[in-house]
């Protein structure tokens, strides 16, 4: 059970000290994994993915993650993504995590993520916010009060991991997000499972009847992408178009 905030928490974070983990008290950086609309044949974005320092990968970072500072991470992780994703020169969306138990005020911590965005001159529209869940949603009203604030400041939002743990259709009826994020074990082999081919197919036709874009993550084969097309997604990530690159934006493989 996570602690009640201190009045403190609620102060903004000064960009320098999420930048160099001051206020963390430890430090991380960032990768980043290409979003492609393969139709166009265009990028369309990138997720930033929290690494350590030498490349290390997500566990390493979490496992330092606690209570008593699950809200600087999240702010940190929101600062840096912006930070670096400046200094890279991404064009497209910048995708980033947010730990949905961390926010206890949308308006409050959201003014961290403005000011790096003024500072580092980033397009808030350009940001994408995903409600990732390592811990179920305690309150559902509280999750529809932040990702309607966040659309209204101009963010767009998504639903990560669709299909896996706590994302699933309750969560879903309680807001409509702008894009679903379906899991890579959905994706995994879809072209020769048909029970997820079913699943996957019904979840796509329920998302465009809500107005919320599919996103297909996880994908690594050209098979799985040839079913996915046919059902409609036109939005990709995976392994078959390129591996997080850290500190990097990756060059993307189109598949023949």
């Amino acid at each position: 059970m996570m602690q009640a905030p201190s009045p403190s928490d609620y102060q903004p974070l000064a960009c320098r000290a999420c930048v160099h983990g001051d206020a963390l008290g430890f430090d991380f950086s960032m990768a980043f994994q290409p979003i492609v609309d393969v139709a166009r044949r265009e990028v369309i974005g990138y997720e930033a993915l929290c690494r350590g320092l030498a490349g290390e990968g997500a566990a390493a970072v979490m496992a330092q993650v606690n209570d008593s500072n699950l809200y600087r991470f999240d702010q940190t992780c929101r600062v840096k993504a912006i930070e670096l994703a400046a200094r890279l020169g991404l064009e497209g969306y910048l995708s980033i995590n947010f730990l949905p138990n961390a926010v206890y005020r949308p308006e409050l911590c959201i003014r961290t993520t403005l000011e790096a965005a003024r500072q580092y001159d980033f397009p808030i529209e350009r940001i994408v916010f995903e409600i990732t869940e390592v811990e179920r949603v305690r309150d559902s009203e509280h999750l529809h009060t932040i990702v309607e604030y966040y659309q209204r400041s101009g963010f767009k939002t998504a639903l990560d991991d669709f299909g896996a743990g706590y994302a699933g259709l309750n969560l879903l009826s309680s807001f409509q997000p702008d894009l679903l994020k379906l899991d890579r074990q959905l994706i995994s082999q879809i072209d020769r499972n048909p029970v997820k081919a079913t699943i996957v197919r019904h979840t796509v036709a329920m998302c465009l009847d809500l107005g919320i874009t599919p996103l297909a993550e996880g994908v690594e084969t050209t098979e799985e992408l040839a079913f996915l097309l046919g059902c409609g997604v036109e939005r990709f990530q995976g392994y078959l178009f390129a591996r997080p690159g850290f500190e990097t934006l990756p060059v993307v493989r189109w598949p023949s």
